[in-house]
């Protein structure tokens, strides 16, 4: 048996080749290090396994995504592990495990994933999508750290929340029920609890709940000083207690319209200039 481990170097600020090294793997087994820089082809890494190898995926959520995105529609009969080594770990904060270099076991998590639909293209989610500021933070983040510069969630949402975002106008459907709001700063959808590297924007959503519903989270009508009051509370799952400001809704079939072109982001990864999105879980699919 033998156990690839494709690891994304970038990870952990940079440290994740030292990380892999302390990875808890059973010594009898062969590990082969692939670097996912070098090679990112997940489906030639999967077409070289023989039936008692298994895979490990090590990185953070944004390499998790980049899996799940490029085996859809692969028949997966390994086993995989996934090793987080981000700086968010969000896919692992709702699991309520804490980060260790103990790989863990995630085949039942990649199978019926919900699908974002950006005008023609469709992706795969395994923690949530996040249109508006939310959006806009990560762009933040990652052009930051594409300079070289450090960043947080954090500080790119308060910049902002006090100039560089404008809250527009949206219009939610929810299988097939319709919302309008004004002055909508984020309208995250959520297969998870968590986005920004730990934040609960979503505390009643169960990505294992039997009907399989997503959470869709409006914060709309708030000024700036009230959205600055709200955003530590986002922190702990507490933000749902302001009913005035904040609407959750479930369903199966979620459209979002903003009035203006909106940065997203896929599980972390940015999607710029997008007005709109809908997201049809694997039960909508099957009917579709």
């Amino acid at each position: 048996m033998k156990y690839y481990v494709l690891y994304n170097p970038l990870a952990k600020s940079g440290k994740c080749n030292n990380f892999i090294n302390s990875i808890e793997l059973p010594e009898s087994n062969e590990k082969i290090y692939c670097d996912l820089t070098e090679n990112d082809n997940y489906k030639e890494y999967l077409s070289k396994l023989k039936k008692d190898d298994a895979l490990v995926i090590c990185g953070g959520d944004g390499t998790l995504n980049r899996f799940i995105n490029s085996i859809d529609g692969v028949e997966i009969k390994n086993d995989i592990f996934y090793l987080a080594a981000g700086s968010g770990n969000d896919f692992l904060n709702d699991l309520g495990i804490e980060c260790s270099n103990k790989p863990i076991k995630i085949n039942d998590y990649i199978k019926n994933l919900p699908k974002v639909y950006i005008e023609d293209t469709a992706y795969n989610f395994i923690n949530g999508i996040g249109y508006g500021i939310d959006g806009y933070c990560c762009e933040e983040v990652n052009r930051l750290k594409a300079l070289g510069k450090k960043s947080s969630y954090t500080l790119a949402a308060l910049k902002g929340f006090l100039y560089a975002f404008k809250p527009t106008n949206a219009t939610v459907i929810v299988d097939g029920k319709e919302y309008s709001y004004s002055k909508v700063w984020l309208t995250p959808t959520m297969l998870g609890k968590f986005f920004g590297g730990g934040m609960m924007i979503a505390p009643t959503q169960d990505r294992s709940n039997p009907d399989g519903t997503l959470t869709v989270v409006v914060a709309h009508s708030l000024s700036k000083l009230k959205i600055l009051t709200l955003f530590p509370s986002i922190f702990k799952g507490k933000h749902i207690k302001y009913k005035k400001y904040v609407d959750i809704h479930k369903g199966h079939n979620i459209s979002v319209k903003f009035d203006i072109p909106t940065s997203m982001q896929i599980d972390g990864e940015t999607v710029t200039g997008v007005k709109e999105y809908t997201v049809k879980t694997t039960e909508n699919l099957i009917k579709a």
